[in-house]
């Protein structure tokens, strides 16, 4: 049994829910229940004064722990208390162990059942310092409670993995031990089968029978983060009314109603919530929930995705012209961004390498790399041509896809697939080249690999077969395909309309041709989208509908020059949103082969960066040391920028450069964030060096990085020189050890200039803060805000703490929070913030 569970305090915390008359009976009780248990009796005059809390610590004096809580449970009994006992004994085992025990299982086996972790096969299912970090400073603490924060990221960029990761390093105790006692895991796929649930329900479904345990996790709401992953599959717009909502979390209701009370936080308003969800779902949403923070996922940046093709190819030199060749293609390097069409890129290079193929003529296109990589799925190894079971298996696949890009459907049943040509023997081949994977959690339902295989079977299919044979009326003809992906309608059709078009291309054609025969209708489909071109440039109405970039997209991959500059002449005023350098690629090929364009209105969002900003947020931008070369001329040029933020990024190798600049006369920089950038030792003497030469900098943020104690040691050297001018630092999380806080206390009483300390989620300890606060009880002492959130303390230091609160003349902020501080220790800190000296105005 845990001793920091078996303490007085606990005990107190049991005695105070005694009634007046049920702690006289327990009094009463205590003369005769230790005789019973060959224990000493306590004397009674002691017990007949004692109040709750004295009464506690004469328990504790007397007998040992596991024999003052065996007298109590005794007695607890013997008043018709046995609720109490329950409780004492559920929060001394708790449910906790039991739901971790539950969460690690689930989650291990969902790691290694599904393929799309498999693409994972080269990291660690185990958080990553990047991902730690990112997901520390999801929750980091503050101020205000129940946060709600929405995690974006387009498919497959990794969100459920990340989850997953998430739910395994919590349950192994190594995430959010001391902010969340339960984290919830609701799949919306899943959730959206239900039709009436309650959220006991959810909360308990699949590691407990009954929903008794539930009433002791909600009584403290604050401490349980729910994450709703995949939220754009509910379809929910969380418009219901206010009086539709509900609040008790044991009703049963449509499950529509249950997640919008959760979300809308009519029920367990505390709670925090992480929604993961593709960028598309409806803006109006984030207005309908409480102040949400959005977060971007990325997905893998550049080295990341270079390490990936070196694991994937193995042969370094193969690997490295892989990724160069992909570097250079500004699509295929921004699809490897998303880690299985990272993987699915590989796969298609290393085919095509192994056969001796030119890349640049056989992958230079998105079409190119899809084709290649779904009809080598279906080709035997070591045969130039599929057999034809291979290619019925492919036909009614493309059917399938098709189906479900009309229908909005990306999850499918077996019915499903026996209605568009598969039989059940079809299944397992299909499951075993990639085509399909089975679904989680969820017996005898298939997807495809990721959305953007099931557009290109879906784009094959017209190449195969008429939509009039489909078997689905729902199935539009090429020319609906084309002006609904043009008007840009449906979400989730984001490669759709390129694929056709890239499928008209003559070598796609000519491999098309190889697999299926020579009966396909390229030339029909061509003709269609000629004339419906056509039609759309000679109405006002239906240009005005067509999303111009979206049509550039297509003609990019058609690669036909005289096709592209007649359907660009189409258009004489156009107006669009370039957003990043695809946009830019695609626009300028399209607009370099048009005359008859007359007017051009288009805006640039996020591709180019503002020099003449005061704030730059760039965190999690996927930057490399590379692109630190690009903002020396931002720092030496611009007067306005005052704050940048790179935090989430690998700078390492670049912070020499960066340094260089922040030191140049010129730099007005104010305040530098590079949390987790994973500085090593050869950068801290590089900061030093800014330390002592830049006259703006007066804010730094270094926190999540690893901070050795002599380059800790060698930071405050630079604060305690005069020509620092610094008054801000950040250091959170840093592996700073108590030893470090003798250099941090020197700072505070030799730099003037030094007004806040944020030293939160370090193991320093009692002994580095006794250290701190000597510091501060020092009249040349100017601090005005010390954070020492989660730092391991005790009670043992709150007379250091409140010795410094009565003696500084400055310190008006301090935080505690996270710190296992007694009844004791909280009355010592108490007594100092009466004392009529303290100048503390918060207290966290």
């Amino acid at each position: 049994m845990a001793s920091s569970f078996f303490s007085d305090f606990g005990l107190m915390w049991y005695l105070e829910e005694l009634k007046k008359n049920e702690f006289r009976k327990f009094k009463e009780l205590l003369k005769q229940e230790p005789l019973q248990l060959g224990l000493k009796q306590i004397p009674w005059a002691d017990v007949k004064k004692a109040t709750r809390e004295d009464l506690a610590k004469l328990l504790m004096k007397h007998y040992d722990e596991q024999q003052a809580w065996n007298m109590t449970f005794s007695i607890f009994h013997k008043i018709n208390r046995e609720d109490l006992c329950e409780k004492a004994k559920r929060e001394i085992t708790g449910y906790t162990k039991m739901y971790r025990a539950y969460i690690k299982e689930k989650f291990n086996n969902m790691w290694s059942r599904e393929f799309v972790t498999r693409i994972y096969e080269y990291f660690e299912k185990e958080l990553t310092q990047k991902e730690r970090g990112y997901l520390q400073f999801l929750f980091v603490p503050k101020e205000i409670r129940g946060r709600t924060v929405i995690l974006r990221g387009i498919q497959g960029i990794g969100k459920t993995t990340f989850l997953v990761k998430l739910m395994l390093a919590w349950a192994e105790d190594t995430l959010y031990q001391e902010q969340f006692s339960y984290v919830f895991y609701f799949c919306c796929r899943e959730v959206k089968q239900l039709t009436t649930t309650s959220l006991a329900e959810l909360m308990s479904t699949g590691w407990s029978d009954s929903p008794a345990p539930i009433a002791e996790i909600t009584s403290q709401p604050e401490k349980l983060l729910f994450i709703i992953d995949g939220f754009e599959e509910l379809n929910y717009d969380l418009n219901e009314p206010e009086s539709d909502l509900c609040s008790d979390w044991m009703e049963q209701r449509p499950v529509r109603i249950v997640l919008s009370s959760l979300l809308r936080r009519k029920m367990l308003p505390e709670s925090s919530l992480l929604i993961a969800a593709v960028p598309v779902y409806p803006q109006v949403i984030e207005e309908r929930l409480e102040s949400p923070e959005i977060k971007i996922l990325m997905g893998f940046n550049e080295s990341e995705r270079k390490l990936y093709f070196c694991c994937m190819f193995q042969d370094t030199s193969r690997a490295l012209e892989a990724f160069g060749f992909v570097r250079e293609n500004e699509q295929l390097f921004c699809m490897c961004q998303i880690p299985i069409l990272c993987w699915v890129v590989c796969t298609c290079l290393k085919q095509e390498m192994e056969k001796g193929e030119d890349l640049a003529l056989t992958c230079q296109r998105t079409t190119s790399i899809f084709i290649s990589f779904v009809l080598n799925l279906f080709t035997p190894k070591g045969s130039s041509c599929p057999d034809e079971q291979s290619q019925g298996q492919l036909k009614g696949l493309c059917s399938l896809a098709a189906e479900g890009m009309w229908t909005d459907t990306f999850v499918f049943s077996e019915e499903d697939l026996r209605r568009n040509g598969l039989v059940d023997s079809d299944i397992p081949t299909l499951l075993n080249v990639k085509a399909l994977q089975k679904c989680r959690n969820t017996e005898n339902s298939f997807a495809f690999l990721h959305v953007c295989v099931q557009e290109f079977c879906a784009a094959m299919f017209y190449f195969i077969k008429s939509h009039i044979d489909h078997p689905n009326p729902a199935v539009g003809g090429a020319e609906a395909l084309l002006f609904t992906y043009l008007k840009k309608v449906k979400v989730h059709w984001i490669y759709l309309g390129c694929f056709m078009f890239g499928l008209l291309n003559e070598r796609e054609q000519q491999k098309l041709d190889a697999f299926f025969g020579s009966h396909l209708c390229q030339e029909e489909i061509q003709q269609k989208f000629q004339q419906h071109l056509q039609s759309i440039g000679e109405s006002e109405h239906l240009r005005g509908q067509v999303d111009f970039l979206a049509l550039c997209y297509c003609l990019f991959e058609l690669q036909n020059e005289a096709f592209v500059r007649w359907a660009v002449d189409l258009f004489q005023d156009i107006n669009f949103s370039i957003t990043d350098k695809s946009d830019l690629v695609v626009f300028a090929y399209c607009l370099k082969h048009c005359s008859g364009l007359r007017k051009v209105w288009f805006s640039v969002q996020n591709v180019f960066k503002e020099e003449n900003a005061d704030t730059a947020i760039l965190a999690n931008c996927g930057l490399s040391a590379d692109d630190c070369e690009g903002f020396t001329c931002v720092l030496k040029n611009s007067t306005k920028l005052k704050l940048l933020n790179m935090s989430y990024n690998y700078l390492d190798k670049g912070l020499p450069v960066l340094c260089e600049a922040l030191r140049h006369p010129a730099c007005t920089l104010e305040a530098l964030v590079l949390g987790c950038c994973y500085l090593s030792e050869h950068c801290w003497g590089n900061i030093y060096e800014v330390l002592l030469c830049n006259k703006s900098l007066v804010h730094l943020d270094l926190s999540a990085n690893v901070l050795k104690y002599e380059d800790l040691k060698l930071l405050c050297e630079a604060l305690k020189q005069p020509s620092c001018h610094l008054r801000s630092l950040c250091v959170l999380n840093c592996f700073i050890t108590p030893n470090g806080c003798r250099d941090l206390a020197s700072v505070l009483t030799e730099n003037p200039n030094f007004r806040s300390l944020q030293i939160g989620r370090n193991d320093i300890e009692d002994v580095g803060v006794k250290l701190l606060c000597e510091a501060l009880t020092q009249p040349n002492c100017h601090l005005e805000n010390l954070g020492l959130g989660e730092c391991k303390l005790t009670s043992a230091c709150c007379e250091d703490l409140a010795s410094a609160l009565t003696s500084s003349k400055t310190l008006r902020r301090l935080n505690l929070t996270g710190n296992a501080l007694d009844h004791g220790g909280i009355l010592v800190l108490c007594e100092a913030l009466r004392h009529p000296e303290c100048r503390l105005q918060f207290l966290g």
